[in-house]
């Protein structure tokens, strides 16, 4: 028999990355040459990007509770935005100051926990901007490894969606799950309408009835079927239908649209999954009332920061082609007008016309801020989402005139 392993799932334990343990073995080695050297300069380093992905022009900041408890009982001081800041490149979202060897064996971990925390809070972000007043939910935790599940979902939710389909998510969110029917009980159940009938009998009244429209038959039939089925008790069908079966998408609702408006079914809301992301959200609008997006979001592109040491021993020094010396960023209140200054010069006009976004985060190893919860950090985030324009998303090829 096979020897069993050691750990079944193959992730860091928290112990692990909190002792810094997680880190490219150039920052070990580094410490240790500087330790042989008695170098003791003290440093500040910032956390920026030079381009986002694609051809995104801001992202919003995720990961940073993480990042303050990695860097709690460590000997530095950190400066941050708040968690859910809508950026653009080149303002930094994080400064660092302490003696390097003290803190230099973290930047993997820190890197790692804001770049895809970021990456899944601005897609989420992307799509809810381009669904609008439509609700989004987060579908896509299967696409990951499940030690991720909680994370991915936290921060989609953090980012504008507005529910997450895992138990375990819905646990760090404070919130129910959503979620209704999978393909699995049609099909074990062998008719949709009869799943529905179970699911009806079964299940708390205060879940909505959402039936799941295209495991066996046509979508508009089934529609019609459901809906004379539980009449004013279906709140929505939703089309998962596969891209190999699809044809039109947008003509295949909009025709499950009109058939059960045509019946007296106009108050049976539609709702589209399966390969969704922002730009096909902006297209499925008008026939569209809510979307279940999984994998675009689960998997989006991680925003690529890096982190570079900018002043040693309080004089500016950077390597080539970063700017030396330490930043403040500063933003015009109820705007998103952000401007970069050298740390301690501030914007010309009158006081209180512009906001830090770098604040205490950690002051020498203690967090001195408080951390709002994901349901604060999200209205935080839809309210500047009312401030970036709708043409900030791609529109290239999308119909009609989207």
């Amino acid at each position: 028999m096979a020897n069993a392993p050691k750990r079944p799932f193959h992730t860091a334990p928290d112990a692990d990355i909190k002792r810094g343990e997680v880190s490219d073995v150039y920052f070990a080695r580094t410490v240790q040459i500087l330790t042989h050297r008695g170098d003791k300069k003290r440093v500040k380093a910032e956390i920026y990007l030079k381009s986002l992905p694609e051809d995104w022009r801001w992202g919003i900041l995720a990961g940073v509770e993480e990042a303050a408890a990695l860097l709690e009982g460590v000997a530095v001081d950190v400066w941050a935005m708040e968690e859910g800041t809508v950026f653009e490149p080149y303002q930094p979202v994080l400064r660092i100051g302490g003696t390097y060897v003290e803190w230099a064996q973290y930047e993997t971990a820190l890197l790692g926990l804001l770049c895809q925390a970021s990456g899944i809070a601005t897609k989420a972000a992307r799509c809810k901007k381009a669904a609008g007043d439509r609700q989004v939910i987060s579908f896509g935790a299967r696409r990951m490894h499940p030690a991720l599940a909680p994370m991915i979902e936290r921060n989609a939710f953090v980012g504008g969606c507005d529910g997450v389909a895992v138990t375990k998510s819905a646990e760090l969110i404070d919130a129910d799950p959503t979620g209704t029917i999978p393909h699995a009980l049609v099909l074990m159940i062998g008719d949709t309408v009869e799943a529905l009938k179970a699911f009806h009998d079964v299940i708390d009244p205060k879940v909505r009835r959402v039936a799941l429209i295209d495991t066996l038959q046509d979508e508009k039939f089934e529609a019609i079927r459901v809906a004379q089925a539980l009449g004013k008790d279906l709140y929505a069908v939703r089309l998962d239908t596969p891209s190999s079966r699809r044809g039109d998408f947008y003509r295949i609702i909009e025709e499950v649209r009109w058939e059960l408006g045509l019946r007296g079914f106009g108050h049976v809301k539609i709702l589209a999954s399966g390969g969704i992301d922002e730009y096909e959200i902006l297209a499925l609008n008008p026939v569209v009332d809510g979307y279940g997006v999984g994998t675009s979001i689960a998997n989006a592109p991680v925003l690529n920061f890096a982190l570079d040491i900018m002043e040693i021993e309080g004089r500016p020094m950077a390597k080539r082609g970063k700017w030396s010396g330490a930043k403040d960023v500063f933003r015009r209140r109820g705007a998103l007008e952000t401007v970069v200054l050298p740390a301690g010069q501030r914007p010309p006009g009158p006081d209180g016309a512009w906001e830090p976004l770098l604040k205490p985060l950690v002051t020498a190893g203690r967090i001195v801020r408080d951390l709002p919860p994901p349901r604060t950090l999200r209205e935080h985030v839809l309210d500047q989402l009312t401030r970036v324009p709708l043409d900030t998303l791609r529109r290239a090829g999308l119909r009609k005139d989207f």
